[in-house]
């Protein structure tokens, strides 16, 4: 058989090795974001609209987060396109150019074409693309992609307007619904807008609380049952 071949084969040293190099991802990035708006991640995926051809899913998520600020749904993958969905985002968080974050992408014609680097530095956004062949540097919208997928792609679309409705909808509630393990069990929307101080410590209060009521019934049924055993004694 062809395993019994290649093990002979391998056992007297005759496989060669893989021309290609293998790079192992780091198990967590060096420089991590501290708070919103210090990185955003962007993205392209593609869906295919029966009877319309492929329509492409511009992202922009926020790094620290995860929230999705700004998408478009779009029929190319062009510079053009990724400069809307950036205006999108920045009228969406108000935010100047001293405070505007990194923009985080891979290496696509329309990421490293001269008309994006010439909007980005109008803009003041500096530009940061992950290595090449190494999808593991964009992998918070990397994994989003996967989550939203699995739920997208159970249904046909027919037309852009079906597939808009739907993206929508999850997006709304990957945003404020959908809780992360990776962000102790909050949303994203919790994060983006400052409310998972709050939450923590009222979950801090309510532990605390419940830790207490067990010990007092705990104490209660102690003491109930010592009674009982004296009245059986007695």
């Amino acid at each position: 058989s062809e395993s019994s071949v290649y093990r002979i084969l391998k056992d007297r040293g005759l496989i060669s090795s893989p021309t290609h190099d293998v790079i192992k991802a780091a198990d967590e990035f060096k420089d991590k974001t501290g708070s919103i708006n210090e990185l955003w991640q962007t993205d392209f995926t593609y869906f295919k609209v029966i009877g319309w051809g492929w329509y492409y899913l511009s992202t922009i998520m926020d790094d620290y987060s995860r929230y999705i600020i700004s998408w478009e749904l779009c029929k190319n993958m062009k510079s053009d396109d990724v400069e809307r969905c950036i205006d999108d985002a920045l009228r969406k968080t108000h935010l100047k150019k001293p405070e505007r974050p990194k923009l985080l992408s891979d290496n696509g014609s329309c990421y490293i074409s001269t008309e994006l680097a010439n909007y980005l530095n109008k803009a003041g956004i500096s530009h940061v693309r992950g290595r090449v062949r190494h999808p593991q540097t964009q992998g918070k919208i990397e994994r989003y992609h996967r989550s939203m997928k699995n739920v997208i792609k159970l249904d046909n679309y027919y037309s852009p307007e079906e597939l808009k409705k739907s993206l929508s909808e999850f997006i709304e509630y990957y945003n404020n619904e959908r809780y992360h393990e990776s962000l102790d069990n909050l949303t994203p929307a919790d994060v983006f807008f400052g409310r998972d101080y709050q939450i923590r410590n009222q979950r801090k209060e309510t532990k605390y609380r419940t830790m207490r009521q067990r010990r007092i019934n705990y104490l209660n049924r102690k003491l109930k049952i010592s009674q009982e055993n004296k009245k059986e004694i007695a």
